[in-house]
């Protein structure tokens, strides 16, 4: 088997992001009839949508009706948003979401999965925990369910958690794409050469998919 790495820069307060993962594999699903010999290996990267976020979270539709210029494009922006989602079997569900969320925690625990393995079904459940639950992933008992229920332990999850174990080397990892030049997410890196941002269509994905193993 060929390995393709595929590095994916995102928050897992990003809606975008969140389509984007689905759209990718969507992509991932026709290269693999396409070439049943390359395997994808997929490493998500931290990037703080809204770096100013409290620890503790901040009223979420207040800040976004601000952001965004008020309520009425707020909702535009939603119904673009659910459209899009539908599109890729995603159900958003803005209006259960209370809570602005810090998503250091989030990042630190993708991190320590990837450490140990695979954290795709891990970043899975964020994803669903937010915009389909309304949960607070800034939360570390919620964190440390979720991780729990991807197979991890629990009980360490959330002592890690509650540590500020590898939070400098997130940190670092989210200005080092920075420093990249990536401003906006999801952020796809194909092959460690070829990138494309944005939660572009399946077919681009391929497209970019099929050029970077072209050139490998």
């Amino acid at each position: 088997m060929s390995v393709l790495n595929i590095d994916i820069v995102s928050d897992v307060v990003c809606p975008w992001c969140f389509i984007g993962k689905r759209r990718l594999e969507a992509a991932l699903r026709e290269l693999r009839a396409e070439r049943p010999d390359v395997a994808p290996r997929i490493r998500w990267l931290p990037y703080f949508l809204n770096p100013d976020t409290p620890e503790a979270g901040e009223p979420y539709r207040p800040f976004l009706e601000k952001k965004f210029g008020g309520p009425e494009k707020l909702a535009q922006i939603w119904a673009q948003i659910v459209e899009a989602g539908r599109s890729a079997g995603i159900e958003f569900a803005f209006e259960r979401i209370e809570l602005r969320a810090n998503t250091l925690r989030a990042h630190r625990l993708i991190h320590r999965a990837q450490k140990a393995g695979d954290a795709n079904a891990l970043v899975e459940r964020l994803f669903a925990a937010h915009f389909l639950n309304g949960e607070n992933i800034g939360d570390a008992g919620v964190l440390a369910r979720l991780a729990g229920e991807c197979g991890e332990n629990e009980t360490a999850a959330l002592a890690y958690l509650r540590s500020g174990e590898d939070a400098d080397e997130v940190r670092a990892q989210a200005e080092r794409g920075q420093r990249m030049g990536i401003t906006g997410v999801p952020f796809f890196i194909f092959g460690g050469r070829y990138g494309i941002g944005g939660a572009q269509p399946p077919e681009v994905l391929l497209d970019a998919l099929r050029q970077s193993l072209n050139a490998s």
